[in-house]
């Protein structure tokens, strides 16, 4: 006998879940209820149609109710929204043009998504120029108000993946725009040193950033901060985050989870029998540590959206979890992460190791070669790799794909040098960034190489421990440590004289390479020797506390 399935919202899990309901089963009754206009368009493009990159705003629609009823044979219900849900009978209570009517269902599959959410802003309930980004509205609304009001002036409060977006189409749009964000650093989700090639590229392209900010009250066309500083502010952007949209799973008395968010099992199935749910409004498990944790974005929600057809349908299928992988373009600058930062390890209290390496996107002497800093996160007696981040002009994607898919296959850090990863000098390097970080993360495994992080350096030299730096003099001229040992590595076997054995040293370059095999040098020499991750460049972009104040030799 055929089924019947209610979907309760569209777009990218909904929509999986419809259009693979009905590729498995031809005879069954769909039913999808799209509270908004829209059951299906392209959220993750909304930023680029205000700054004109993308043109038309027909391109953001994927698909139309009349061109899924053609191909898909479903029944789309566009500006109906579920208002109820009675889990006993099976039924749910529909509102459409201000009238109601009920709709039984076999199995019922939650796909709310997250709503954007608001800051405690004084004034903002009474401000006509202040917006969110979610949907077409949305953007219909924002780009409406750009034409009529033509402002001059934005403030973006978050600096997310969406707050990023945001600010670098609307300076393309021609607006002098600023970001004000709570934390120490845009992109939170990235470790700070990783982000701050970002915060660079933004300040380049003469958008204001201000760090550790909030805003506080909107007024006219100003925007007041925790420090008392005022703002001009034509247009104002709210991008500080999104939350579950559990309204109508929590009515319904489904269990609710981390922040809100809808618990499922393993089948995507609620605490309700028959009621499933997916995307964005779910707990899922991070695969990794195996923590609860809420992850809206587009590929995993399309990815739930298939799975749980796949399950209503009687296929092996099971939800095994997310880790995350995300990526944000940023005017010439890329950044992107799969897995856990730094901070999440830290938090979670795990034995970790860091690794930074800095490589070319493709073969150095080949023109066009750019640069990309690779961050690797990793368990330092199994291997086990935790997360990684990277920052670029070009090939961030791919090294970040290749490390998310090692990840989820259960590889480690012993993996990675045998990856055979396609090389032609117009595309890679015969030892990409990623085997070589690889190279460098099983060194410390077995014991042949240790390091410290930009973080730990104060701490490390407070304790005892002497900075070596193995740059050349000319070299120092350009940026240097205070009351750093200079021997140029390739002087260092003659001179390792000057050096006392009784003694602890840290080894810094201008990038790594060099402190590392210094460290190799003098590890066979019997001393007792760690090197800077990162060296020198790393450290300067972040902090300039052991830094000389001015240029000049050691």
């Amino acid at each position: 006998m055929a089924k019947k399935y209610l979907i309760v919202g569209g777009v990218a899990g909904g929509m999986s879940a419809a259009t693979r309901l009905r590729r498995l089963q031809e005879e069954a009754e769909i039913i999808v209820f799209e509270k908004g206009p829209h059951v299906s368009f392209a959220n993750c493009g909304l930023p680029y149609y205000l700054s004109g990159e993308i043109e038309g705003r027909e391109q953001l629609i994927v698909q139309t109710s009349a061109s899924l009823r053609q191909r898909f044979n479903l029944d789309i219900r566009e500006n109906s929204e579920v208002v109820a849900i009675d889990a006993t009978n099976k039924t749910v209570r529909v509102r459409a043009k201000n009238q109601e009517y009920q709709e039984s269902y076999d199995a019922l599959i939650l796909s709310p998504g997250a709503k954007p959410l608001l800051p405690s802003l004084t004034g903002l309930s009474e401000a006509t120029n202040a917006f969110s980004l979610r949907n077409i509205p949305d953007v219909d609304q924002i780009m409406t108000f750009l034409k009529e009001k033509q402002p001059s002036s934005a403030v973006v409060i978050g600096a997310g993946f969406i707050g990023l977006e945001m600010a670098e189409n609307l300076k393309k749009r021609g607006l002098s725009v600023t970001i004000v964000e709570k934390v120490a650093h845009v992109l939170p989700t990235l470790d700070q040193e990783m982000a701050i090639p970002l915060q660079n590229e933004l300040e380049k392209q003469q958008v204001k950033v201000l760090t550790q900010r909030s805003a506080i009250a909107i007024q006219a066309n100003q925007l007041v901060l925790d420090n008392q500083e005022v703002l001009s502010a034509d247009l104002v952007v709210l991008s500080v985050g999104v939350q579950p949209e559990t309204d109508l799973a929590a009515s319904a008395g489904i269990e609710l989870g981390l922040k809100g968010g809808i618990l499922v099992d393993e089948h995507y199935e609620t605490s309700l029998a028959d009621i499933y749910a997916v995307g964005d409004a779910i707990v899922v498990k991070e695969q990794i540590s195996g923590q609860p944790a809420l992850i809206s974005l587009a590929s995993p929600a399309n990815r739930q959206g298939r799975q749980v057809a796949d399950i209503l349908s009687g296929l092996p299928v099971k939800n095994r979890g997310s880790i995350g992988t995300a990526i944000v373009r940023t005017f010439e600058r890329t950044a992107a992460s799969t897995g856990m930062s730094e901070r999440n390890v830290q938090a979670l209290g795990l034995p970790y190791k860091v690794v930074h390496l800095s490589g070319n996107d493709h073969a150095t002497y080949y023109p066009g070669a750019t640069s990309i800093l690779l961050k690797l996160i990793f368990e330092p007696k199994t291997g086990q790799i935790y997360g990684a981040q990277a920052v670029g002009e070009k090939g961030v994607d791919k090294r970040i794909d290749v490390l998310s898919t090692v990840i989820k296959a259960g590889m480690t850090i012993f993996d990675l040098p045998e990856l055979e990863l396609s090389y032609a000098p117009p595309f890679g390097s015969a030892k990409d960034l990623v085997n070589m970080t690889g190279y460098a993360a099983s060194n410390i495994a077995l014991g042949l190489s240790d390091n410290v992080q930009w973080h730990e350096l104060a701490h490390e030299l407070a304790s005892g421990k002497i900075l070596l730096d193995v740059r050349q003099p000319e070299e120092l001229q350009k940026g240097a440590f205070k009351n750093a040992l200079n021997i140029p590595l390739n002087e260092l076997r003659e001179r390792l004289g000057e050096l006392d054995k009784k003694e602890s040293y840290i080894v810094s370059c201008q990038s790594g390479l060099r402190a590392y095999h210094a460290e190799r040098i003098l590890k066979q020499h019997g001393f007792s020797v760690q090197n800077l991750d990162g060296a020198y460049a790393l450290y300067s972009a972040v902090t300039n506390e052991l830094l000389e104040d001015k240029s000049g030799t050691l």
